[in-house]
């Protein structure tokens, strides 16, 4: 990927944990009910951290490491329209917000971007 897809695939990653927990039936207000770590990144620095991984195989592994460890996450898969040449592809995931701990027991042995 480009480096500005990179960053806009790594953007929307970290909106689709919040809205895809939204509770409103109603698309004009966003309401999300925020879990403890979550209450507290918002209301601190908003610190992401970004690291990369080597194949599509090795991100949707990840992501199923997430889930099974029962984190908050969000893989958001690309329509194609740009890139890929039409072909849908899982390009980024958002774990957390979560502990440091748990993140890092996911995604450690991968290397900052």
């Amino acid at each position: 990927m480009r480096k500005g897809k990179m960053a806009a695939q790594a953007a929307h990653a970290s909106m689709k944990v919040f809205f895809d927990r939204t509770t409103s039936s109603d698309p004009t207000r966003l309401e999300v009910p925020l879990w403890p770590e979550a209450a507290a990144w918002v209301a601190g620095a908003f610190t992401k951290i970004v690291v990369g991984c080597a194949s599509q195989e090795e991100l949707l592994a990840l992501e199923a490491k997430a889930r099974e460890a029962g984190l908050p996450h969000a893989l958001v898969i690309d329509a194609g329209a740009t890139e890929f040449h039409g072909v849908a592809t899982p390009t980024a995931l958002a774990i957390g917000p979560a502990a440091s701990a748990a993140i890092d027991a996911v995604t450690g042995g991968l290397k900052l971007l």
